[in-house]
């Protein structure tokens, strides 16, 4: 069972990456914090990928997987992106069935794609990626749908299927038996339309990777509401250090942890060594 954490700007990241092995680019907490706005397809793809650049320079070592919607729309943006996010080092990406206008997989009012057109995308993104994890996704919310899209994306050359949203556990059941033995991913999200459940009881579900899109977003969002109330409160006086006060010594310690002369270096392939031109003794480099 892997557990990525949810994520949406650098500094979340730092906290979540002190934690957890694994990270989670969610599109929602990367609209929010990107955008101000809702997730409904307002990313334009050079954001994330400048974005998730960031994060792997920042954290060399942990599980990157990227919420890359509906690829962008169109496959052959798709296939471009995926590109660019295994060049730049990370770990996969989650390519849903939806149509635009898109929308957060929990709530109301999604559209989804004819099978065939999402199949096709899904085949040119698996023929383009090496060797980056490709997550197919379903938003269908029909229950007969959900299966026969869940059997059909079973049959590809993905990694690993999600079907998002996902009511209850019961229909986690059906889609583990439909599926064979494809590895499984499930979405929590608070508020959302699926079921709170441990990663124990996933694990005896049968569910191999669980995403937690947003503890970071909705956390900072409660935080910041409660000291900025409290600030108003005392009238504008800080509040007393403690000995779990968070102040300047503390996020400078944080963030001292992301600058990368810090990160331990891989050693160098000799095949790779030996592919470095050889630069003459004395030769001006310009």
């Amino acid at each position: 069972m892997t557990p990525l954490i949810g994520i949406y700007d650098m500094f979340s990241a730092s906290i979540a990456a002190k934690h957890f092995d694994g990270m989670f680019v969610s599109g929602f907490g990367f609209a929010a914090s990107y955008y101000g706005l809702p997730d409904i397809g307002f990313i334009a793809w050079p954001d994330m990928v400048g974005f998730v650049q960031r994060l792997r320079l920042a954290f060399p070592e942990h599980h990157l997987l990227v919420d890359i919607d509906d690829g962008y729309v169109d496959p052959e943006v798709a296939c471009h992106v995926v590109e660019h996010l295994e060049a730049i080092g990370a770990s996969g990406v989650i390519l849903e069935d939806q149509q635009r206008p898109r929308r957060c997989g929990h709530v109301d009012g999604k559209k989804i794609l004819p099978l065939d057109e999402y199949l096709q995308k899904l085949e040119l993104v698996l023929a383009t990626r090496r060797d980056l994890v490709v997550v197919a996704r379903t938003d269908a919310t029909e229950e007969s749908e959900i299966l026969r899209r869940a059997e059909a994306l079973a049959a590809t050359d993905a990694d690993v299927l999600l079907v998002d949203g996902v009511r209850s556990i019961e229909w986690i059941r059906k889609v583990r038996r439909v599926v064979g033995g494809k590895p499984l991913l499930f979405n929590q999200i608070a508020g959302g339309k699926s079921p709170r459940i441990s990663l124990p009881d996933l694990r005896t579900l049968g569910v191999d990777v669980a995403i937690y899109s947003t503890p970071c977003l909705f956390a900072a969002q409660g935080a910041i509401e409660s000291a900025l109330l409290e600030l108003q409160a005392a009238e504008g006086r800080l509040p007393e250090r403690t000995a779990d006060s968070i102040g300047v010594p503390e996020a400078q310690a944080l963030l001292e942890r992301n600058i990368s002369r810090h990160h331990p270096k891989p050693p160098i392939p000799e095949q790779a060594r030996r592919q470095r031109p050889a630069v003459p003794a004395g030769a001006k480099i310009s």
